[in-house]
């Protein structure tokens, strides 16, 4: 059966470099926006978010107990508390949904249970402060609060089917666990173990904190632009405009460097936190190489590492092949084609709001202004809440992730269940809001 897929996979690419119709103009453009979505996630998002994720889902398989695991997560831990505890997760972590896949993986494997696993997968990238404070200020309250409320119910809610949905699978999980001999009593406290973790992800956190991205933009010719910068190369500036209010046009535009005179950041506290990430990060990371040195020994140190070593070779390959998929697929789908399709809140549009909210890739809170540029382009209230809710839990990268963890059926359900249930609650805010 291996030998067949790689055939298969061979098979795939030959086919696919023979018939490319290279000579396409959208077929280069979609090749190029791959390049450049991919070169770009390995330079802003590869070592500041997804390594120390990587490292964070080796601890916890290296140096978290699996019986306190099993307690408080497992498939017979009490499911209310569970979920509940698994479905605010996201409070505390600002991470997108590719960066929250090794965490989810490696509690899986310590033997969480189904529902409590994929409400925390929900949970880590939906609901984080950031993301609920910037919906609101640049959406307006009722979309912030919808959010809010609606992703921890949706955390879950999703968790609760999952675990039903598949209670044969879970019971026989954990027949096998429990079956498991007994770990060795852990060398360190709870407050150790907990102090570690706490730093690594509080490492994860600054060292991917976001960029608010508003600016005064000064050019040569005089022109001054309100603006959000969208994207940046060591040529050119991308900018989303806004008009005197602070508010989206719905215009992108690219400037190459040598048209800028200045460009002037919006001051904020997270541009202020922004600004001296890279000290806090630092002292994290010192935080966490004193505990190590202190605390733990060269085995297990090795044993990390090679827990890291093993998330990485399964979870890296499948994000950057499905980050590169995306940026294909957005070149050949603009913005405004996408606004066309979900400009009321009837079904269909806020179906297709959740599809391209599960497909498309979206670092940390990146969707608030694609989402604030598609209500310019005349996208509705409803579909804009169901893009916001399926978008930063899912996305092509984070499903191939998934699929290697949970498997096809389980994988499929998550999807659907997410999408159905963004669905859902887009035409329900539609109906309220107007």
């Amino acid at each position: 059966m291996k030998e067949w897929k790689i055939l298969a996979g061979l098979l795939a690419v030959f086919l696919l470099a023979y018939f490319m119709p290279l000579e396409n103009p959208k077929v280069k453009d979609g090749i190029l926006e791959a390049f450049s979505l991919l070169q770009w996630y390995a330079r802003m998002h590869t070592l500041a978010c997804v390594v120390p994720a990587l490292f964070i889902a080796g601890g916890i398989a290296t140096f978290l107990s699996q019986a306190s695991v099993m307690r408080y997560l497992g498939p017979r831990a009490n499911r209310w508390l569970a979920l509940s505890v698994a479905s605010v997760s996201g409070c505390v972590l600002a991470v997108c949904s590719c960066s929250v896949l090794p965490m989810f993986a490696g509690i899986y494997q310590l033997g969480a249970g189904l529902g409590p696993a994929t409400a925390f997968l929900y949970s880590g990238p939906a609901i984080n402060v950031l993301a609920i404070f910037l919906s609101a200020r640049v959406l307006g309250f009722d979309i912030g609060l919808a959010r809010a409320v609606g992703a921890i119910l949706f955390a879950f809610i999703l968790g609760l089917l999952m675990a039903r949905f598949f209670r044969k699978d879970e019971t026989t999980r954990m027949e096998v666990a429990l079956q498991m001999p007994e770990p060795e009593r852990s060398r360190r406290s709870l407050w150790q173990t907990a102090l570690f973790f706490v730093c690594m992800v509080l490492l994860l956190v600054f060292s991917d904190w976001y960029n608010p991205g508003d600016a005064t933009v000064s050019l040569r010719d005089g022109t001054v632009i309100k603006a959000n910068v969208r994207y940046q190369t060591a040529q050119t500036v991308t900018l989303q405009v806004y008009d005197d209010e602070w508010e989206s046009t719905g215009e992108t535009v690219t400037y190459d460097r040598s048209e800028l005179v200045k460009v002037e950041p919006v001051p904020s506290l997270t541009l202020r936190v922004y600004n001296i990430r890279w000290y806090l990060a630092a002292a994290m990371f010192i935080a966490v190489a004193a505990m190590t040195i202190a605390w733990f020994s060269r085995e297990e140190f090795k044993e990390w590492m090679s827990a890291t070593w093993g998330f990485a070779k399964l979870l890296v390959p499948l994000l950057f092949g499905g980050v590169f998929i995306v940026g294909f697929i957005s070149a050949l789908i603009p913005e405004k084609q996408v606004a066309a399709l979900v400009g009321d809140n009837g079904l269909s549009s806020n179906f297709v709001a959740s599809v391209v909210g599960a497909l498309f890739y979206f670092a940390t809170l990146t969707e608030v202004p694609l989402t604030q540029a598609l209500m310019k382009l005349g996208m509705a209230a409803g579909p804009a809440l169901a893009l916001l809710l399926a978008g930063p839990a899912l996305s092509l990268p984070n499903m191939l992730v998934i699929r290697s963890v949970l498997g096809n059926r389980k994988t499929l359900v998550f999807i659907a269940l997410v999408v159905l249930m963004a669905t859902i609650s887009g035409v329900l805010f539609g109906l309220i809001s107007t």
